[in-house]
C-alpha cells in the first residue's frame, strides 16, 4: 500500500483529468492534477456532448452549472453540402428525452472547463498545479516518482496521464509512435450571431457533408455566438501555411458547395489550422500504477462528437475503480482497460466509417441520400442507443 499522504498524480488538466479528479475526491481520495500550459484554461470553441455525458455530471455534481452555460439544440441534421437537401433528422427535444433521459446540448468549451475547475477549487482533496509539464515518470515501490521540465519533482501513489492524443505516456507504454493523419484539415471559428448574414440554420447543430469536406455549426452562449467548423481533405495536411494560402485552398475545395456554406466560409478567421488524426484501437492502456485516460488512450475522428464524453466517462468508471481496489493500481487499471476497451473502440471505428459517410463521393454519394430518405426518428434513435444510453458505471 502506498502511503496515504502520497496523492494519485493526473498529468493533464483537461476535460477528463479534471473529472477524474472530481470523481476521485467524492470517495475522499486525494489528487494532484498537473498541467502543462501556465494556467488551466481551455481553447475557445464549442463542443457538443450526447445525453450520456449527464450520468457522469450528475454522479460528480456539475450538471447545474454546465446547463446555466449551455444550449439545448432542437434538432441536429444534416445536409447534403452540394445541394442543401436536408438528408437525416435527429430531433433532440422532448421526445429524445423521453427515450435518452437527458438533453443534447452544446456549450463552449471554456464554460464547461471553468465549470469542472470551479468545483475542482472548492475540494480540498484535489491540488492544481499549472504550468507542470511532466519530462519523464518512473515506478518505484509503492509510487511514482515525477519530474517536470522547469526540474521539479513530484511523488505520487499512482499516475494518470490524461495528456491527448500525443500522450508523452502512451509514447513510454504503448510506443506506437505519431497519431494517424487522414488527410484532413480543421478550422475553427466562432462569430457574434448579429455578424450572421448567410442563409442557415442558427438554432440547429448542422453538419454539411461534401465530396471530401464538411462544415459543421451550431449556436453557442443562448444564441449569442456561433459556432463554424470547417474540415476539408488536402494534400498538404501536414505542412504550416499562411492565412492567404489557407484561404486558396478553402476556396478551392469548396468551389461546388452550397451558396450558404461559402457565405460561412467568409466568415472563418483562418490563423490556425489543426490536422485531423486519430489512432488504432489498443487492448492495455495501463502497466502497473500507471494508466492512460481519455484521447491518450482512444482518440477517435469527431464524426461524433464523442471523444471529450469518452474522456468524461472514463474519469467515472477510473475512479470508482480505485475507490473499490482498496490500494491495488494495478488490479484496478486492469479492471478499467476491461469496463472501457468495447465502447472506446466501436467508437474509435464507427467515427472511421462515419468519416466516409459523410465525404461520400459520386455514386456511393447517390447510394448514401437515397439510403437515409428511409430513417426516421425511432431508427436513429435506435442507432444511438448504444451510445447515448451511457454504460454501466461500476455501483455508487
Amino acid at each position: 500500500m502506498a502511503p496515504k499522504s502520497e496523492p494519485i498524480l493526473i498529468a493533464g488538466g483537461g476535460l477528463g483529468g479534471l473529472t477524474t479528479a472530481l470523481a476521485l475526491a467524492q470517495r475522499g481520495i486525494a489528487s494532484r492534477v498537473l498541467e502543462g500550459a501556465p494556467e488551466f484554461g481551455a481553447i475557445g470553441y464549442g463542443i457538443q456532448f450526447g445525453p450520456n455525458v449527464f450520468h457522469v455530471l450528475d454522479r460528480i455534481g456539475v450538471t447545474a452549472a454546465v446547463m446555466q452555460q449551455a444550449d439545448c439544440p432542437p434538432a441536429v441534421l444534416m445536409r447534403d453540402a452540394l445541394t442543401g437537401d436536408e438528408l437525416v433528422r435527429i430531433p433532440t427535444g422532448a421526445s429524445f428525452r423521453a427515450r435518452f433521459g437527458h438533453p443534447y446540448i452544446v456549450v463552449h468549451r471554456i464554460d464547461l472547463h471553468n465549470a469542472l475547475l470551479d468545483a475542482c477549487q472548492r475540494a480540498p482533496e484535489i491540488e492544481l498545479v499549472p504550468d507542470a509539464m511532466v519530462a519523464a515518470f518512473d515506478e518505484r515501490d509503492h509510487g511514482i516518482a515525477l519530474s517536470t521540465t522547469d526540474g521539479r519533482s513530484f511523488a505520487g501513489s499512482a499516475l494518470i496521464a490524461a495528456d491527448g492524443i500525443r500522450s508523452l505516456a502512451r509514447a513510454k507504454l504503448v510506443g506506437d509512435g505519431d497519431p494517424r493523419p487522414i488527410g484532413y484539415v480543421a478550422h475553427r471559428t466562432i462569430v457574434p450571431m448579429s455578424a450572421l448574414k448567410a442563409d442557415v440554420h442558427r438554432h440547429e447543430v448542422v453538419l454539411w457533408g461534401g465530396p471530401g469536406f464538411h462544415i459543421v455549426h451550431y449556436p453557442l452562449r443562448h444564441g449569442t455566438l456561433f459556432n463554424i467548423v470547417a474540415v476539408f481533405r488536402t494534400s498538404t495536411h501536414g505542412e504550416r501555411g499562411d492565412v492567404e494560402s489557407y484561404r486558396a485552398e478553402l476556396q478551392h475545395t469548396y468551389r461546388d458547395a452550397h451558396p450558404a456554406m461559402r457565405e460561412l466560409l467568409a466568415l472563418m478567421d483562418l490563423g490556425r489550422r489543426w490536422q485531423v488524426g486519430d489512432r488504432d484501437p489498443v487492448r492495455h492502456w495501463s502497466r502497473g500504477r500507471i494508466v492512460l485516460l481519455g484521447d491518450a488512450a482512444h482518440p477517435p475522428l469527431q464524426s461524433l462528437a464523442q471523444g471529450a464524453c469518452m474522456a468524461i466517462e472514463d474519469g467515472l468508471c477510473l475512479a470508482e475503480l480505485i475507490h473499490a481496489a482498496g490500494g491495488d493500481f494495478g488490479g484496478a487499471f486492469r479492471r478499467f482497460e476491461a469496463a472501457r476497451i468495447l465502447r472506446t473502440s466501436r467508437l474509435q471505428l464507427e467515427s472511421r466509417a462515419l468519416w466516409d459517410f459523410y465525404h461520400a463521393e459520386g455514386i456511393a454519394r447517390d447510394v448514401r441520400n437515397a439510403t437515409v430518405a428511409a430513417w426516421d426518428e425511432e431508427h436513429m434513435y435506435r442507432c444511438l442507443a448504444w451510445l447515448y444510453d451511457g454504460f454501466p458505471t461500476p455501483a455508487a
